[in-house]
């Protein structure tokens, strides 16, 4: 009971009430970002959410906000943006290590592409909500984030998987078109899982490995062509 008071009265101030907890820049940023998500994926339109309604989502101040961000365009971007760049820094980095240890095996390359494919997936359809509002939204929003980030972004995948290969003599062919290919069915898979009903989600991984490895078409002996 001595212990309970003790812990009450240290975590109260002077006058009775409790004190709350300084954050430190990091994390009122980090704050205010999740804020920002909520209001924008609520109102569902970049322009129609407020700095106010942002601030009432985070429980703080208008002027909060503006200590750390300059506006709502860079609170939109940095919502959507920054979880993007961090998952394909995360695959960028599991693609760098992936045969560090031990060669890569045909298993071991099975494996770890449907898990790079897993956690892609995940994040996308994470930000979906917020992702639609940049890609359909306004023109110039649009182009500006495809350019700057969603293309850089599905680059960087690309030249990381070609360094894999390189160093077993293997290339591969226009690596920036495939690079895309692999984004834009992550993306359909994510708002199949989002929206979809009875979704096999394992399975398309499995069949998105494959055909990742093996080439996205079979090829075609025209032997075999039915008259």
């Amino acid at each position: 009971m001595a212990q309970r008071t003790a812990r009450a009265t240290a975590s109260r101030g002077a006058d009775g009430p409790p004190v709350r907890k300084r954050l430190t820049a990091e994390a009122r940023k980090s704050s205010i970002l999740k804020a920002a998500r909520r209001a924008f994926t609520e109102t569902g339109d970049m322009n129609g959410t407020t700095i106010r309604a942002i601030a009432e989502k985070g429980g703080i101040s208008e002027g909060v906000i503006y200590r750390h961000f300059e506006g709502k365009d860079q609170l939109f971007f940095e919502a959507v943006v920054e979880p993007l760049r961090e998952a394909v820094d995360e695959l960028v980095a599991a693609t760098e290590i992936v045969d560090r240890d031990q060669p890569l095996t045909p298993e071991r390359q099975v494996e770890t592409l449907t898990l790079l494919y897993r956690q892609l997936v995940s994040t996308l359809e994470e930000i979906l909500p917020l992702l639609g509002l940049v890609l359909f939204g306004d023109p110039k929003i649009a182009r500006r984030f495809y350019r700057d980030n969603f293309a850089v972004a599905t680059d960087r995948l690309g030249a990381a998987w070609q360094a894999v290969e390189d160093r077993y003599g293997l290339t591969i062919e226009s690596r920036d078109i495939t690079a895309r290919a692999v984004m834009g069915m992550a993306l359909i898979v994510a708002l199949e899982s989002h929206h979809g009903q009875r979704f096999d989600r394992d399975r398309a991984l499995s069949r998105m490995t494959d055909g990742t490895i093996n080439g996205f078409l079979p090829r075609i002996d025209p032997r075999q062509r039915r008259q």
